[in-house]
């Protein structure tokens, strides 16, 4: 029999969003009963940890509310949910504050004592505050302290492998969880269940998230039937370390890097960004440089690496090691010399900006099942800003934690039944790789579904490439459907590869299906068939469900201009 838990709030994931959410909930709420499930060690996962750069959030007297919301609209090319965006902004400043002197975390300083702030791309302003350019360690480090000081119980190396609901398959009830130690299943219900895991894009040949990082959040919420938004819009940062061979290929060079005045050059020693972006160069946003980059890589002027370079040694090298010591140390590792050489690079799946649609609670189209962070969509639009990451996942699990605990305290903590059958269902479907002598390796799928992904529907797509990814996706859910997976079920890394291909192929039908039916340029989602954004077509969101044959069902809704009008986004910075 399954064993089963039982808590007030089941939080899956335990990044930034997730640790922000329970020490904020729990701290209006103490007599919350909140359980944490990850599938890594207690801070030791997922994409926050690995946030080089740092955190956008007005703090000098110069700077303004108004200039980064106006910077965040944008960068997202009008798309965003405006006022999600302003929330974002607005509660920043309290938010980092409050980091420091309720949790502890400290950032790098000026002379006089103040937060240093550093440039990044698509800023008016130097608003980015850090601790050197391992910020995420930092952050990770006192919120893992915090949620062990409140004695908050915490599942590791446990992931959550479908969401439960209710008869009505309205309501979700909780999750159920598979226990990689054990291999065993485990039945976790909730009065609420908050999903905040991380987006993690690994369903490309390079990618920036960390290995164990699978669109898991995602592919549940897409399952359960949750509103999925703006799938299309997946972020490429343009600077991933190209190392042929290795597991981290695709690994970060953040963007202070160029803020701080790094170059880029192609096979022939050009610096062309100078080209595509004259005015900003290197500091262009993330999808003008990614795009700019894969354009030189596949018309003949790569490097012999199959990318291109950055450079920052004309810096100097001691201000390279002393402003950037960990990317340096990376760079050390694979024999690149970041202080005094050029490092070969490529664009790299950074960055999901679609996700969840929810309100400024976290509330998303089900009942009693809110979502933070990446798995969350409508804050960026369609292209996310560098440093306005890890905010989001600070300030937004920041208010979720709050809504939470007031949505807890108003008598919601009663938990609604799960459907009779689907934990049997869904445990028996699970294991069925176990029970075949023969079927498709996960690995070799795995790998196809990457290349797959970024051959057809990555940096730049066209709508027959596009048309042809659906149905190569179609032919891996096939051959998924007769997987076989051999050994025992706990620490069985080839049973990891099979849950991850699940969530990685609905994931992939999302994006496929709205970059197909968004017929113009803009942000992340590049269109070679229809090279320019149409602000007389395109000002819309991708709303996406699960239709009757699991594929999505797409419809697009308007843009609501809730703060500020198409006409001053178009006008913002120009000239």
């Amino acid at each position: 029999m399954t064993q089963s838990v039982k808590a007030d709030l089941l939080i899956v994931g335990m990044g930034a969003a997730a640790s922000m959410a329970a020490l904020y909930a729990l701290d209006a709420n103490p007599d919350l009963n909140i359980l944490i499930v990850t599938k890594a060690l207690k801070g030791k996962g997922g994409c926050s940890r690995m946030v080089q750069g740092g955190f956008n959030v007005v703090l000098h007297p110069m700077d303004s509310h108004e200039k980064h919301f106006m910077d965040t609209l944008k960068g997202g090319q009008y798309i965003n949910k405006q006022d999600l965006a302003y929330t974002l902004v607005t509660e920043a400043t309290a938010t980092i504050k409050e980091m420091e002197t309720r949790f502890g975390c400290f950032f790098d300083r000026n002379p006089d004592g103040t937060i240093h702030q550093k440039p990044f791309a698509g800023q008016s302003y130097d608003r980015t505050v850090h601790k050197g350019d391992l910020t995420g360690i930092e952050i990770m480090s006192r919120l893992t302290e915090q949620v062990i000081k409140r004695g908050i119980p915490v599942l590791e190396e446990t992931r959550a492998v479908d969401l439960l609901l209710d008869e009505s398959g309205k309501t979700v009830t909780g999750a159920l969880l598979f226990d990689m130690r054990r291999g065993d299943f485990l039945v976790a219900e909730a009065g609420a269940t908050l999903v905040a895991t991380g987006g993690g894009p690994t369903q490309y040949r390079f990618h920036a998230p960390g290995p164990e990082k699978s669109v898991d959040g995602l592919g549940m919420l897409y399952r359960a039937g949750a509103v999925m938004m703006d799938m299309e819009m997946v972020q490429f940062h343009p600077t991933g370390l190209i190392i042929p061979g290795s597991v981290v290929a695709g690994a970060l060079l953040e963007e202070g890097l160029r803020g701080a005045g790094a170059y880029l050059f192609n096979g022939n020693g050009e610096r062309y960004m100078l080209n595509y972006a004259p005015d900003v160069a290197e500091r262009a946003t993330r999808d003008v440089v990614s795009r700019s980059s894969y354009i030189e890589m596949t018309s003949g002027r790569a490097t012999p690496e199959g990318g291109v370079y950055i450079q920052a040694s004309h810096l100097g090298p001691e201000f390279v090691l002393k402003n950037f010591p960990g990317m340096a140390e990376r760079c050390r590792q694979f024999g690149y010399d970041l202080a005094r050489g050029r490092v070969p690079i490529s664009p790299t799946a950074h960055f999901v900006m679609g996700g969840a649609a929810v309100d400024l609670n976290g509330q998303s189209s089900l009942e009693k099942l809110f979502v933070a962070g990446e798995d969350a969509g409508g804050v960026h639009g369609a292209n996310r800003l560098g440093g306005n990451g890890i905010c989001e996942s600070c300030v937004l699990g920041r208010q979720v934690g709050k809504a939470l605990s007031k949505h807890l305290h108003n008598g919601n903590r009663a938990l609604a039944t799960t459907r009779k059958d689907q934990v049997k269902e869904t445990a028996d479907r699970l294991l069925r790789p176990f029970t075949r002598d023969s079927g498709p390796s996960p690995f070799d799928l795995r790998k196809r579904i990457k290349e797959m992904n970024w051959n057809k529907v990555g940096v730049v797509r066209d709508g027959p490439h596009l048309t042809e990814a659906l149905a190569e996706i179609d032919a891996i859910a096939d051959e998924a459907s007769r997987m076989r997976v051999s050994g025992g079920r706990n620490y069985n890394m080839m049973y990891t590869a099979a849950v991850d291909l699940l969530s990685m192929i609905d994931v992939s039908r999302m994006v496929a299906t709205s970059a197909l039916a968004r017929e113009e340029t803009r942000g992340a989602h590049s269109r070679s068939d229809f090279p320019k954004q149409r602000d007389d077509y395109g000002l819309f969101n991708s709303n996406l469900r699960r239709g009757s044959d699991g594929k999505p069902v797409i419809e697009k809704t308007p843009v609501a201009f809730t703060r500020k009008s198409l006409e001053e986004c178009q006008n913002y910075r120009k000239g």
